[in-house]
């Protein structure tokens, strides 16, 4: 059962080390140069023109915590629908409602936000 998983694990440690030496290479090849234009903080290109702690209009977050929330269900759906011809197989029909019901609260809960004007800018 563990052997199923080794090539998951060459992959991350793969990733670990490539991100470790391509990190090591920009540090150590990298222009050094420092100067006061190049250290100044700065916003989006501008200059910064207010507090940081200035207050941000809710429909930002909102968008965010939206993204997040369906992006994560397709992260749900997509192992699923990978094995479903096996699930299929082993439990029939079982293995297809489930899933069914959890489309359709996602489905609700995306037409309640619609409706709610969740997702208009002005």
């Amino acid at each position: 059962m563990l052997a199923n998983y080794f090539p998951v694990l060459i992959f991350l440690a793969v990733g670990l080390i490539a991100g470790i030496v391509f990190l090591l290479l920009g540090n150590i090849l990298g222009p050094k140069r420092h100067y006061a234009e190049k250290d100044a903080p700065f916003e989006c290109g501008f200059e910064a023109f207010e507090n940081a702690r200035m207050k941000f209009d809710v429909r930002y977050y909102l968008v965010a915590i939206l993204f997040i929330l369906f992006d994560l269900e397709v992260a749900f759906v997509i192992p699923w629908a990978v094995v479903y011809k096996e699930l299929m197989a082993e439990t029939g029909m079982f293995a297809f409602w489930p899933m069914f019901v959890f489309i359709v609260v996602l489905t609700v809960g995306f037409i309640y936000e619609w409706k709610k004007g969740a997702l208009e800018w002005e």
